[in-house]
Order: C-alpha cells, then sequence, then structure tokens
C-alpha cells in the first residue's frame, strides 16, 4: 500500500544534446552538476547501525541509483522529444525514462538480465564514458543492491519508470516539505495514467470527451486507473459532486491538481 507522500523536489534531465554520443552531456548525469547529485542532496545519510560520529551512507545504496540513472541513459528512446525525469519524495526516488521496453521484452524479462537492445551504437561505446558494465546487468545489480524497487512498463503513456522505496525510519519524520501545499490525501503517488488525464483536462469536461482525448475505449480500464485515481488524489473534482451520474456531469482540474501538473511539466533548468 502506498503511503502519504509530499513532493521534496524534482529535477527534468534534458537529454535533447546526448545524441551524437555527446560525451560531456552523458557525464554530467553522473557528475556533481547532474542527476546523481540531485539525488545525492536530497537523500539522507545514514550510519546503519554504526557509530553516532561516522560518516555514515545514503539511505540508498549508490550502487543501485548508479545503474537506474545508466539504465535511463543507454536504453531511453531518443525518437521522443521527452526528457529523462528524476523525482525525490519522501518516501521514494522515481527515474522516468522516455519509452516503454521494447518488442515483447517485459519487466520480469529485464529483472531476470534479458535486454533488447534499443541503442546499439549508444551500448558499444558507452563503456568510455559512463560506469556500464554489460547489457542487460543494470537492474539485476541494483535490485541486489535494494531490493526494494519497483519497475513499471507504462506502454501508453510510452514510458518506463524506476520507483526505488526509501526506509520507512528516513521519511516518515519528515515535517519540511518544499510543496506541502500539493500533498495528495489518498493515492499520493502520481501514475503515468493520472499526468496524461490532468494533462488534457481544459476547463469542464465531460467523461467520454476526457476518454476520447485520451484516445482510450475501455471505459472500465479508464475509470479505474484514470478518473478514479484523479479524483481519489484530490487532483480533478466533479462540477456535480452530488449527483455523479447525472448526464451533465463534468470535470475539472482542482488547485492540487493546477500545481502537480506546473511541476510535472516544468521546463530544464537552462545551463
Amino acid at each position: 500500500m502506498v503511503k502519504k507522500s509530499s513532493l521534496y523536489r524534482s529535477i527534468w534531465a534534458s537529454c535533447d544534446e546526448l545524441r551524437g554520443l555527446k560525451q560531456a552531456m552523458m557525464q554530467a548525469l553522473l557528475t556533481d552538476q547532474g542527476g546523481f547529485a540531485f539525488i545525492r542532496r536530497n537523500l539522507h545519510h545514514v550510519q546503519r547501525g554504526r557509530g553516532f560520529n561516522t560518516l555514515g551512507e545514503l539511505e540508498i545504496p549508490e550502487a543501485a541509483l548508479e545503474e537506474l540513472l545508466v539504465n535511463a541513459l543507454i536504453h531511453r528512446d531518443y525518437f521522443t522529444s521527452a526528457s529523462i525525469r528524476l523525482m525525490v519524495f519522501a518516501d521514494r526516488v522515481e527515474i522516468v525514462s522516455p519509452g516503454h521496453l521494447p518488442d515483447s521484452l517485459s519487466v520480469e524479462d529485464i529483472r531476470q538480465g534479458k535486454t533488447n537492445r534499443r541503442n546499439p551504437t549508444l551500448t558499444e561505446h558507452a563503456s568510455k564514458v559512463l560506469p556500464y558494465r554489460g547489457l542487460g546487468s543494470g537492474i539485476p545489480r541494483a535490485l541486489q543492491a535494494w531490493p526494494r524497487i519497483e519497475l513499471i512498463n507504462d506502454v501508453t503513456g510510452n514510458q518506463f519508470s524506476a520507483v526505488v522505496w526509501r526506509s520507512e525510519t528516513e521519511w516518515a519524520s519528515t515535517t519540511d516539505p518544499v510543496t506541502p501545499q500539493v500533498t495528495p490525501q489518498a493515492t499520493p503517488q502520481v501514475t503515468a495514467e493520472v499526468q496524461r488525464l490532468l494533462g488534457v483536462v481544459q476547463g469542464e469536461m465531460k467523461r467520454a470527451a476526457i476518454q476520447a482525448t485520451l484516445d482510450l475505449k475501455d471505459r472500465k480500464h479508464f475509470q479505474d486507473a484514470y478518473l478514479r485515481p484523479a479524483l481519489e488524489s484530490g487532483f480533478i473534482e466533479m462540477t456535480l459532486p452530488d449527483k455523479p451520474p447525472s448526464s451533465k456531469q463534468r470535470y475539472r482540474l482542482t488547485t492540487n491538481g493546477q500545481q502537480i501538473l506546473q511541476l510535472l511539466h516544468k521546463e530544464p533548468p537552462t545551463p
């Protein structure tokens, strides 16, 4: 069960300039100016049973984070202009990479080390510019270092997510989130489906209009995966809350929904 969380910080690591094996941009994601440093800054260092005065170590092993970041760079879809997104929440870290798993590859396959090279030229040169240790080995190594990793292959949203859960003792007592006003009450994780729904709601729209805009045929799937989670999270609301089945019922973004949409669509920072 997903527990309530608050969004701490987020960064969008633009990968548009990575085409042509631009070594500097690839290394940046794992250096002090890039994504690895961003995640490291926003996680706790813990003692793990050692003396109080010891330096401690990152609450999520760096080896796991490194493997997931490299995996996002190597296997993302470079034919889309979307960016790799790194988000640190109070209870998890999310690494979202453009492009779902290619061909018939499944989440269980990659957990077992199977792979399908989306970017063969990139993988051939990766070991020269990144801590890349071989095809299909990254995800198993990340899971070995930190088993609390959830892998989500979103075919509809055309993206692949690695959700790295933090230890409860590290986030349960946190009291100072950066954006406390955006605190979902029932379903704290903004799923890819909810993100898509928020992105198409304009003004007040009927259920059928939202479903058609998303190009979804199955009404039950739309209600279960998109509409209901967005309502329960407080991101959208009914215009006639006392009459849910009304033929005049419409849906609109709430203040929380508008705020989370702005965060999700925030442009990458200018170098």
